[in-house]
């Protein structure tokens, strides 16, 4: 019993977690090209998104990412997955928290762009930006895969699956550009 309200608690601050890794990075992109626009507007901009940010950031992410941190290891000891963790039924576990680890690693990229902005470097592009919004997509398929279908994933299919699925996201996002281009 206990044990499916902590799943069902890991999921939910999943949920929220990649809510505000999902919006963060459309932020910044809004922040930088609040940059565009007259000096007054860039200023009121860039004040407010800094104000939104800042609540998504503290308020959201990062206890949603500690939380999930902290639920995920527990749900997994109390039904036994890291027995299995290096036999054969359980690679799948193996390569999700490698997923995860690279998840992690790319929210604190996410965060370490979150402080140059909130200090008012803008190292990045917003079109640089919207390709580095996709890779959370990117890990969030991998992981809900992995956990959800588990030993019966092809791995030969699953990464021809997954290589489709990133160029699909990548030509979008270069469909977009044209696109926005056009427009201007």
């Amino acid at each position: 019993m206990l044990y499916a309200y902590l799943k069902a608690l890991h999921i939910i601050f999943v949920v929220t977690w990649f809510a505000g890794l999902f919006y963060m990075p459309r932020l910044f992109i809004y922040n930088i090209e609040a940059g565009e626009k007259e000096e007054a507007a860039k200023n009121a901009l860039r004040q407010q998104f800094g104000i939104m940010m800042k609540r998504l950031w503290y308020g959201i992410t990062w206890p949603s990412a500690i939380i999930t941190l902290i639920l995920g290891p527990v749900i997994m000891f109390l039904n036994n997955w890291h027995l299995i963790l290096l036999e054969p039924g359980g690679y799948w576990l193996t390569i999700k928290l490698l997923f995860v680890v690279v998840l992690y690693v790319y929210f604190y990229t996410i965060h370490l762009i979150f402080k140059q902005q909130i200090n008012g470097v803008f190292k990045y592009t917003s079109q640089q930006l919207r390709i580095w919004n996709e890779v959370a997509t990117i890990l969030l398929v991998a992981i809900v895969m992995l956990a959800t279908v588990k030993q019966s994933l092809s791995f030969l299919w699953a990464s021809v699956g997954f290589i489709l699925f990133i160029i699909a996201i990548m030509s979008a996002i270069k469909i977009y550009k044209i696109l926005r281009m056009k427009k201007s």
